[in-house]
């Protein structure tokens, strides 16, 4: 079995923190997921999240006015200059303090950084190499508060910096004889946008109150005149210096620092101030007067304005509330259009795409992410993750599919194609505990704490069946027989397992043995036995030919976490809270291995421990497993931010995947830093706010010192599902950060097949020349290269599919069939590859009959393909 798992796609979490961001062409929006980042392609219903992380949650996305690179920063200011294009990371730059927002000029020559009260001024990555990316051109100070928001002017000449302290400086690129800073105010609370007018220097600020104010300048953007350059400047600075022989009295200049306090060459400094500099004789002055001020909350209805963009070419203003409504107004005039509530929760991020059709919002406190369309007044782009941690995950038996159930409550159906959720079922009432296909793949089952196992049927997204027992009880655990006429519940307060029939519904069977609470259930995949594993330290075998007698008891070391059985129920996996995952023979009741797998957890300590993380790593445990398809690894995770491949015949450990780098989760770290130990426990746990929300106070009835509650957490990575894909390709981890994908890449390895001196690209081509077509597909599959396979069997005739098929030999028969099922998902030759596969499958059918075992994984993938290429068709 190979191992060359990579990090495919994240589901589950469309949007978490930070600013949204179309393309270029406008038909994909970048979306912050955490420390990843997520693309999802309107167009062609599509979501990809990018191999690149950061070492805490993104809060700030600037992307080049080309598309082609972005700039990401994190909840620190540490940021990465991404590809867009290869996506690679080149280059690391650290800005030390919080970054409020970042912004590429027009032009792409610069970017700007706010950070704390000063906005820094960066020469743009350049297409050429060089050793450091990011070259500071000039530093701007003048607000008193934190910076918030940037826009430039259109030619790229000023850009204007929105403040904390309710005013808004234009600072000019470049050193304008008539323009260096200029203050403006008019507002009584926190700046959220400042905009430019389309060719001009006409200004709209918006407050955090609701207020906006129109601002008119006495310059056009050609009537900037140039100053002196920096380099004149410095030299008549120095000159001044040698003739007053004095420089330790010089303060109140603009100074020229020669080194940052990073050590990095700095460029100019410009100091602003509440007075406007002094004009310079002929040259008029830019100065604003304020047009007109217009006022979103009316008639006393106060509501916090949290989010809003501009439109230059349509004029649109479009505004985000703290109540989740949103206005889109028509400037100058402040005409309203429309206004829609879309969201329970505060809006957190807007942004419209290049033609202004579309509207993207952020609500980061649900997790949503909606893309609406204004004029048709239809939304093109819906989706929100689970509110709560995922709980349990399942493929469908095509792995076309994937169902999450959520501590929200929630079911949600996921394409593992386009990696969106495309029905969600909200009838339960508590967290939901178990989720599984039944196998005809159309039915979900899902068992919650409410007391209640439902039923919902995916080709008419209802739920059509609801099992409950005679008093109620919280289930823990799900199974389904392979019939799907089965449904089984365990339950975590009565320690009872419950046994209904799909078909009519009636609870057939109260499973009664165990004394602990029932941690997990899985039946037999060719017997009718159900294997269910308790706290109790025992996995009891309760067989249906014996009206549901026990009919053996397995003793474990501690209390049992999991359990699982073979592809081919030959064998049964148990997972204990010792940290050991044990192997039975399930016909002998005899153990057949285990594996200690406690010191491949590798705990960290959380900020709220007293103990070391060796300490703690004792009551960690694997809590899921799940058999490769050819039953010979077991992917196992748990209580730690690692999954890890074991081998089962040999009992080693044979990868291990870090699922998170995130520090912003708890437990990541297995020494805490020194530094923010106190006598009085760590300053990490040091309440400082209560995040992005109105930083208020909450106010208790009856207590005199106020709200005394944290109103935020760190939340703990763990794994609390785990399951292999039925085409063996790839496998699915539900985690704190999501549903993580991982899927094999052929592309990312060179993994040659009965290798020689003479399989080279050029004698496979030269053998292509000749129109030796089985000679050419057998040797490129021994150099095992995807792009040259794939153009060696596009340059194979159509006609001569049939006899180069039968000429084959045997093992390569199943290396191109494997290969045509992993191509047909994404080529546009269906027909093509169709045919190679009926032609492989008719003359070869009885001996891969014969290795069903070993070939089961490939035929699945080819179902899948197929089904996929059938769904898509049929809607035309």
């Amino acid at each position: 079995m190979k191992f060359a798992y990579k990090f495919s796609n994240l589901l589950g979490a469309v949007y978490r923190h930070g600013n949204l961001t179309f393309s270029k062409d406008g038909n994909s929006v970048i979306s912050p997921v955490g420390n990843r980042i997520s693309v999802f392609d309107l167009k062609n219903n599509k979501s990809e999240t990018l191999p690149v992380s950061t070492s805490k949650n993104i809060t700030c996305v600037g992307l080049s006015p080309d598309g082609n690179t972005a700039i990401l920063v994190d909840e620190d200011g540490a940021a990465i200059l991404i590809s867009l294009l290869t996506r690679a990371v080149l280059h690391h730059h650290h800005f030390h303090k919080p970054v409020n927002s970042i912004r590429f000029s027009p032009d792409g020559k610069k970017f700007v950084v706010t950070k704390e009260n000063v906005a820094l001024m960066y020469h743009a990555p350049g297409k050429n190499r060089a050793f450091n990316a990011f070259v500071l051109d000039k530093s701007y100070y003048g607000p008193f508060d934190e910076t918030t928001c940037i826009d430039w002017t259109d030619d790229s000449k000023c850009f204007a910096v929105g403040s904390k302290d309710m005013t808004t400086w234009i600072f000019g690129a470049e050193r304008w004889a008539n323009l260096i800073y200029y203050s403006i105010g008019g507002h009584k609370d926190v700046i959220v946008g400042c905009f430019f007018e389309k060719d001009s220097l006409d200004l709209y600020t918006v407050s955090q109150d609701g207020t906006l104010c129109a601002w008119e300048s006495n310059t056009e953007l050609d009537g900037l005149r140039k100053g002196p350059k920096y380099s004149e400047r410095k030299k008549t600075e120095e000159e001044r210096k040698r003739r007053e022989n004095d420089e330790s009295k010089e303060e109140e200049d603009d100074e020229i620092v020669e080194l940052d306090e990073d050590g990095q060459p700095k460029g100019e400094v410009i100091k602003g101030n509440a007075d406007a500099p002094k004009e310079v004789e002929g040259i008029k002055n830019v100065r604003y007067k304020q047009r007109s001020k217009h006022f979103f909350n009316k008639e006393g209805d106060y509501n916090n304005l949290t989010a809003a963009t501009f439109h230059k070419g349509t004029h649109i203003l479009v505004t985000g509330f703290a109540s989740g409504a949103f206005h889109l107004h028509e400037l100058p005039d402040f005409d309203l259009i429309h206004s829609l509530s879309i969201s329970d929760q505060r809006i957190s991020a807007t942004a419209m795409n290049p033609t202004g059709d579309w509207i993207g919002f952020g609500c980061s406190d649900l997790g949503q992410l909606l893309v609406w369309e204004w004029q048709s007044e239809s939304y093109v782009f819906k989706q929100q993750g689970h509110f709560n941690n995922m709980a349990s995950l399942a493929y469908s038996p095509d792995g076309q599919y994937l169902v999450t159930g959520g501590d929200d409550g929630k079911v949600k159906v996921w394409n593992t194609t386009s990696g969106l959720c495309f029905v969600t079922f909200t009838e339960h009432t508590s967290g939901v505990t178990g989720v599984t296909f039944t196998t005809s793949g159309f039915v979900v089952v899902s068992a919650s704490l409410d007391g209640t196992v439902r039923a919902f049927d995916l080709h008419r997204y209802r739920n059509f069946r609801t099992l409950t027992s005679p008093r109620p009880k919280q289930f823990s655990s799900l199974a389904v027989d392979v019939s799907g006429e089965l449904v089984c519940a365990g339950a975590q307060d009565s320690f009872e397992i419950f046994l209904w029939s799909m078909q009519t519904g009636r609870l057939l069977e109260v499973l009664s043995g165990h004394e602990g609470p029932v941690s997990s259930l899985c039946f037999s995949p060719v017997q009718s036995v159900l294997a269910s594993v308790s706290w109790d330290k025992t996995v009891r075998l309760w067989d249906m030919k014996d009206s549901w007698q026990t009919r053996e008891i397995l003793r474990l070391t501690s209390d049992g976490l999991g359990v699982t059985y073979r592809p081919d129920g030959q064998e049964l996996a148990v997972a204990s809270l010792d940290g050991e995952i044990t192997f039975w023979n399930p016909q002998t009741a005899a153990q057949a291995g285990s594996i200690s797998g406690r010191h491949d957890l590798q705990m960290g300590r959380k900020e709220i421990d007293k103990i070391t993380a060796k300490q703690s790593a004792k009551a960690k445990a694997f809590t899921s497993l799940c058999y490769s398809a050819d039953g010979e690894s077991i992917l196992a995770g748990g209580h730690s931010k690692f999954v890890c491949i074991y081998n089962i015949k040999e009992q080693i450990l044979m990868k291990k995947f870090e699922i998170s780098c995130n520090m912003s989760l708890d437990a990541m770290e297995e020494f805490l830093d020194r530094r923010k130990m106190t006598e009085f426990g760590s300053l990490a746990l040091v309440d400082e706010g209560t995040g992005d929300g109105d930083r208020v106070q909450l106010s208790l009835p009856g207590v005199r010192k106020g709200d005394m509650s944290s109103r935020h957490f760190k939340p703990e990575i763990r794994v609390t599902s785990l399951r292999f894909s039925p085409t063996g390709r790839s496998w699915a981890a539900a985690s704190t950060e999501g549903l993580l994908i991982y899927s094999l890449d052929a592309s990312l390895v060179f993994d040659p097949y009965d290798l020689d001196m003479d399989v080279t690209p050029t004698s496979i081509r030269r053998q292509l020349r000749k129109k030796e077509w089985t000679s050419a597909i057998v040797l490129a599959f021994r150099l095992n290269e995807t792009a040259l396979i794939t153009e060696v069997l596009e340059t194979v005739p159509y006609d001569q599919i049939e006899v180069i098929s039968s000429s084959l030999p045997d093992v390569y028969v199943e290396k191109l069939l494997d290969f045509v099922a992993s191509s047909l998902e994404k080529s546009r030759h269906l027909h093509f590859y169709l045919t190679w596969v009926q032609n492989l499958l008719t003359l070869h059918g009885q001996k891969l009959k014969n290795k069903s075992s070993a070939v089961l994984p490939t035929i699945q993938q080819l179902i899948k393909s197929s089904q996929k290429h059938h769904d898509d068709l049929s809607k035309l």
